[in-house]
């Protein structure tokens, strides 16, 4: 085993063949921060063009997961002095996802336990996914004020129908089996078979290695609700998608439920995103939501929603505005507006690891 760099929170090392990124944050459920995404896109670059490692292992320390997603703390302390660190750490993630997923090597990603929002940023561009009966994932940013990003909105725009459009709107957690069916997944392994996975790997093929290992996934949830589903969310407008919610009854109005207590801004701008993306290249996508971003970084919302939710953990937000009806088409317009100077610009030179 050769160490080829560490630090506190990702911890780097290369064993045969393989070269082994381990997110080193369990107590926070290996969420990431600016030096983190830093640190990755150094090594992953070095990687790329070192011919003694053949396939690159992305995995979690712990056992709650592999990433709970970007530290909200960290965004929320920075939002309350301008929010120029959290503009800086976005534009280096946005570039590392953009390098995962031109990867030249095989990039084999241990989706176990929580992979939720930044977390999917850094596996579900990879090239080789795995999921486990533990996996617990999805975007579920609406709750938070914010927006799904990492690209999330353009791999949600990709599903089946327009189970992505419900998947990004409620921010529902889905199982190994309903990332498979929604495409951020290829593969499901037993998480007791992910070591021994991860040994192959040092000596085999990312293809033969997980063949190995690879059983049938269980039945999505997600898949056997695209019926209603895709009879709801086909409009275009999140107030009728409510409206159609509520009117079939059941799961589906349970649904409604959920994304009237998510911020309307967000639900709305969401939405928006998950339209306006279809045809673009990750790098477009990525540029659309840095756009996105930063006008939540701005807005009201983003900072109320991680309050609720972590600092003072009353879970009782305030939104503004507090109803879907009163977020205007305007409003969400000004979302999208480019950015002039400050434009991340990936689609204009990407990031390519060749």
């Amino acid at each position: 085993m050769e160490s080829v760099g560490s630090d506190e929170e990702v911890l780097f090392e290369r064993r045969g063949n393989l070269g082994i990124v381990t997110l080193n944050r369990p107590k926070a459920v290996n969420a990431l921060n600016a030096g983190m995404v830093k640190t990755m896109l150094s090594q992953l670059t070095d990687w790329a063009a070192d011919d003694a490692v053949a396939t690159v292992l992305v995995r979690g320390a712990g056992d709650r997961g592999l990433c709970a997603g970007g530290d909200i703390v960290a965004i929320y302390k920075d939002m309350l002095h301008g929010g120029t660190e959290t503009a800086e750490f976005w534009a280096d993630e946005y570039r590392l996802n953009a390098l995962i997923s031109h990867y030249p090597k095989p990039y084999v990603a241990f989706m176990d336990g929580l992979v939720l929002g930044g977390g999917v940023g850094i596996s579900a561009h990879g090239s080789v996914r795995v999921v486990t009966e533990r996996t617990r994932t999805g975007m579920p940013e609406t709750t938070i004020g914010f927006v799904p990003d990492v690209g999330g909105t353009l791999l949600l725009s990709r599903s089946p129908g327009e189970t992505g459009t419900h998947a990004g709107l409620t921010g529902a957690h889905l199982s190994g089996a309903d990332a498979l069916f929604l495409g951020l997944a290829d593969h499901f392994v037993p998480s007791q078979s992910l070591p021994a996975l991860a040994e192959a790997l040092e000596s085999s093929t990312a293809t033969a290695a997980v063949e190995r290992f690879a059983q049938a996934a269980p039945d999505s949830a997600l898949a056997a609700q695209r019926e209603w589903i895709d009879a709801a969310y086909a409009h275009d407008d999140a107030e009728e998608i409510v409206r159609s919610l509520r009117t079939l009854g059941d799961e589906a109005a349970a649904a409604a439920d959920t994304i009237e207590a998510k911020s309307p801004t967000s639900v709305k701008v969401a939405l928006e995103s998950l339209r306006r993306v279809h045809g673009m290249s990750l790098e477009e996508a990525l540029d659309q939501e840095y756009r996105v971003g930063l006008r939540c970084l701005a807005g009201p919302d983003f900072r109320e929603g991680i309050r609720a939710q972590v600092v003072d953990k009353d879970r009782n937000p305030q939104w503004k505005p507090a109803t879907l009806a009163e977020v205007q088409a305007s409003d969400v317009e000004g979302y999208f507006a480019p950015l002039g100077e400050r434009e991340l610009g990936l689609s204009v030179s990407p990031v390519q690891a060749n």
